[in-house]
């Protein structure tokens, strides 16, 4: 074996010849048919799905080449089988920047949408025999793989697009990503882009196995696939069963062809698994009979699909096309309509907030949809209930907008008990039987001692993002209201530790730990002490530029509504609202109770790299379920982004979590961006 060889084969240290005196030469030949022999196998069984050997032979292989390498390190090369699992566990992911932008796609929800894609298409190339390379959209982690003379060095999510995570080792684990190309490379470079997925039959099982462990399951498969390969121990990963599909290359240049069809027959014949169910398109038609036939195999693929993604087949016309700040021009994709399901509307409950506001809630009978339980979701406001003509005992139809949204798309009126009742808004608050007020669309209990109302700002005021009272929760508020122990948010610095022994479930150690935490919230800052308040329209970055502007509470509480508007990002509704609040008399008694316990310290500021999101205006609506929304705005504001929580012609972008409220209506009305949490959390990449 020549010294080029082991080089080739990604040996440690580049060593030698000469180094390799003391190996015997049957021991070298054995090791290099091992591999050989091995890595066919892994492909046949891995790529192609057509095993040629059993399991049990495999590990024999496996194990003998563990065996051998055991006995002479100096054996031991990158692209061995036995080095995809094995590394140590990581303390953090590094950054992986992508030499060329990992764009996402814009979407297109029907064929209307397709056709105008198409129209643009023409236009722009001055021609209309435009071919398309379409393949089924997976829904999983997208992420690139780097090749250096043929070998696998590194790879990583798409992050923003620009910067992902490194997650090298945890890729290296699964068994359909090549750790060698198979044949000769033309290139030096190969950087491969493709999808990280779970197959349906793997999260079921790895559902099963948490459950055992009583460990809490993963919702859909995207997100057992992202939680998965985003390990910091590699052999957590390697026990996962991930797949991989390549789509795509970052350079057509490394491949030297000149069309996607191309692109993808290339990727397959060095041993990338590449999904069998794509079709070259010639017309609109063509892609939308393609996506019907997708759409039909939906349920019985292994996989989960969620569209179907159309590519520009012609690579010279993807250039001439180009891309937009975080998308290609040549590309689009496709969006299912989301999955739906019938179950029962069991009553409407109304609930109260902080600010007062009335919300009706649909109480379901629990159903499955898009992978995820539903038993309750928002009707928002009255007029929505009877414009959709919802009564209780309805059957109604439930979908999951973007597939995350839980809603009630309508009644199935042939189902319709023949006693149902048209819904009417109660004149009185539920909680404190208050009047209650509309306001536009919606209803307020405009009770300030209303329990619901109180518990609402306590609770508000106690967060993680405002004082970050730890343990004071909805179950231990609700007692202190209850027993009028609290009756606005300056009474929790009056509380003793004998006030929690009146409470159920309270010790004197639990009750010492909760009078500590009330302790070390009297020292904070003063954009945490403003955003505690809970001042209508005013959220956390709000309550940032306000405490930078004026300095202090004083300042703050004798502006002006001009003085208000020149603080950017404060427009004449939260001017209004800020001096409404100030000029209350109940709330300037609570403030002035509030300044004898509060003391304020400097806030810190933090650096911000410049990312795709800076500059961009972001508003959260909805309950989020893949991160608390505390920290959803700190990684927002983090990568450059302005976070408020209001709705405004200036917003770029609203994040929809679930039960959105008006808020999603509104952003539609002004033609806002709206992101589901999946594809925010795909623009900054964690998760």
């Amino acid at each position: 074996m020549l010294e080029h060889d082991f080089i080739g084969k990604g040996l440690p240290d580049r060593r030698t010849v000469k180094y390799m005196a003391d190996v015997p030469s049957n021991f070298i030949g054995r090791v290099e048919e091992l591999r050989r022999l091995l890595n066919h196998h892994n492909y046949r069984y891995y790529v192609l799905d057509s095993p040629e050997i059993s399991d049990g032979e495999y590990d024999q292989l496996l194990r003998e080449l563990q065996e051998i390498e055991g006995q002479f390190p100096e054996l031991v090369a990158d692209d061995s089988p036995t080095m995809r699992v094995g590394a140590a566990p990581l303390k953090e992911f590094r950054p992986m920047v992508h030499r060329v932008p990992l764009l996402s796609m814009d979407n297109a929800m029907d064929k209307i949408e397709v056709e105008a894609f198409h129209g643009r298409i023409v236009r722009w190339l001055v021609k209309d025999d435009i071919a398309y390379c379409c393949e089924p959209k997976f829904d999983g982690l997208a992420v690139e793989l780097v090749y250096e003379n043929g070998f696998f060095v590194r790879g990583g999510t798409r992050g923003d697009g620009s910067t992902g995570e490194d997650v090298t080792q945890n890729l290296r684990t699964i068994r359909s990503i090549p750790l060698k190309i198979i044949g000769e490379t033309t290139t030096d470079l190969l950087e491969v882009r493709g999808e990280v997925v779970m197959f349906k039959k793997d999260f079921h099982k790895l559902n099963v196995e948490r459950s055992v462990h009583g460990e809490p399951f993963f919702a859909n498969p995207r997100n057992a696939a992202a939680g998965s390969l985003r390990q910091l121990d590699p052999k957590i990963t390697a026990s996962r069963s991930l797949v991989f599909f390549a789509y795509g290359i970052s350079d057509a240049a490394q491949l030297g062809v000149h069309s996607q069809f191309a692109v993808l027959s290339r990727l397959e014949e060095m041993g990338f698994r590449i999904n069998p169910n794509r079709r070259l398109c010639r017309s609109v038609d063509e892609v939308w009979s393609f996506a019907g036939e997708l759409q039909g195999m939906r349920e019985v693929l292994p996989y989960e699909i969620d569209g179907v993604v159309l590519k520009i087949d012609s690579l010279g016309d993807q250039e001439i096309l180009g891309i937009k700040a975080r998308s290609p021009r040549w590309a689009v994709a496709l969006k299912f309509p989301p999955t739906q399901v019938t179950t029962v509307l069991q009553r409407i409950e109304l609930q109260v907030g902080r600010t007062g506001v009335v919300t009706p809630v649909a109480v379901l009978d629990p159903v499955r949809v898009g992978g995820v339980t539903v038993s309750r979701a928002t009707l928002h406001n009255e007029d929505e209930i009877l414009r959709k003509d919802l009564r209780v005992g309805d059957t109604v139809i439930i979908q999951r907008a973007g597939d995350v949204i839980p809603e009630v798309v309508g009644p199935v009126l042939s189902l319709r008990p023949s006693d149902s009742r048209v819904f009417v808004m109660p004149p009185q608050c539920p909680v404190c039987s208050s009047a209650l007020v509309r306001d536009g669309v919606q209803y307020q209990c405009v009770n300030i001692s209303c329990p619901a109302v109180v518990r609402g700002r306590i609770y508000h005021f106690a967060s993680k993002e405002a004082l970050n009272i730890d343990g004071l929760g909805r179950k231990i508020i609700h007692q202190l209201v209850e027993k009028h122990l609290v009756e606005d948010i300056s009474d929790l610095y009056n509380l003793t530790r004998e006030d929690f022994l009146t409470l159920d479930g309270f010790a004197e150690l639990s009750s010492e730990n909760l009078i500590t935490a009330i302790r070390l919230s009297k020292v904070t800052t003063l954009e945490r002490f403003i955003f505690a308040l809970g001042i209508p329209h005013v959220g956390s970055v709000a309550a940032r530029d306000l405490a930078r502007t004026f300095g202090t509470l004083d300042a703050l509480m004798q502006a002006d509504i001009d003085e208000l508007t020149a603080v950017a990002g404060i427009g004449p509704e939260i001017a209004q609202s800020i001096c409404s609040f100030f000029t209350t008399q109940e709330n300037r008694g609570v403030l002035e109770r509030l300044k004898q316990w509060i003391r304020f310290k400097p806030a810190v500021q933090k650096s911000r790299p410049r990312t795709s999101l800076t500059g961009k205006t972001i508003c959260f609506t909805g309950t989020l379920t893949f991160m608390p929304r505390a920290k959803a705005k700190e990684r927002a504001e983090f990568s450059g982004a302005q976070v408020t929580d209001s709705i405004t012609k200036n917003l770029d972008i609203l994040v929809v979590g679930a039960d959105p409220g008006s808020k999603l209506d509104k952003a539609r009305a002004l033609g806002v961006q709206i992101l589901s949490e999946e594809q925010f959390m795909k623009l900054i990449e964690e998760v």
